[in-house]
């Protein structure tokens, strides 16, 4: 599970949407204020998942072999599956020109609150849900355990968080850099969201199969 969940927060982290939304958001009007809802938002989604998962189980892992287990390792593999064609959808498309979202024109008079809406919106859920099945095999019982899981939605926005602690403390190096970074990930967006979809979906597959082959 450890494994599971530091591949699947990095994952997320590594995703380009998001990051590149930040970026944008911070060079906007009042930027590091927007930047703040947008994490509120995005760490905000992610601890209420992760906090509504440990609670719906009152902590406990589905048993082995049970069938809830069994079908949180189909959705799993299920997952899996999405993430290696999402790799390859994006191997298709790679090269083609990019059309600016509709959002990116209006950041000037975005609110912190629609921020924190879009925080919401561009999470990579397909990644989150995997990670979402993940947890229900967590056993949460102590400090250190509850640590395990913060650290995990952590990882998930380390990131969009690091971004914003340089803009709100260095705003014109931070200015310069960000954009420069924006533009290395604009080349390289195709590659990395093939990376890690193939990447993440391989070893989502293999482990739920594993999984499945052991239960039965």
């Amino acid at each position: 599970m450890l494994i599971d969940l530091f591949l699947i927060g990095l994952a997320i982290t590594l995703e380009p949407l998001q990051n590149i939304a930040m970026i944008l958001i911070l060079g906007a009007e009042r930027g590091t204020m927007k930047g703040l809802g947008f994490i509120f938002g995005w760490m905000g989604s992610l601890l209420i998942i992760v906090a509504g998962v440990v609670v719906i189980l009152d902590g406990k892992p589905l048993k082995t072999s049970s069938a809830p287990s069994t079908a949180a390792l189909a959705v799993k593999l299920a997952l899996g599956v999405a993430l290696l064609y999402i790799a390859y959808r994006q191997r298709k498309k790679r090269g083609q020109p990019r059309k600016p979202a509709a959002w990116e024109a209006k950041l000037d008079g975005l609110s912190p609150f629609a921020a924190a809406g879009m925080g919401v919106l561009l999470q990579p859920w397909t990644i989150v849900a995997a990670g979402v099945a993940t947890v229900t095999e967590a056993k949460v019982s102590n400090f250190e355990e509850y640590l395990l899981l913060f650290l995990y939605c952590l990882l998930a926005s380390s990131t969009i968080l690091a971004m914003e602690i340089y803009a709100t403390f260095s705003p014109e190096a931070a200015r310069v850099r960000l954009n420069s970074i924006r533009d290395w990930i604009d080349t390289h967006r195709d590659q990395a969201i093939i990376g890690l979809s193939l990447v993440l979906g391989l070893w989502l597959i293999s482990h739920s199969i594993y999984g499945l082959v052991s239960a039965s």
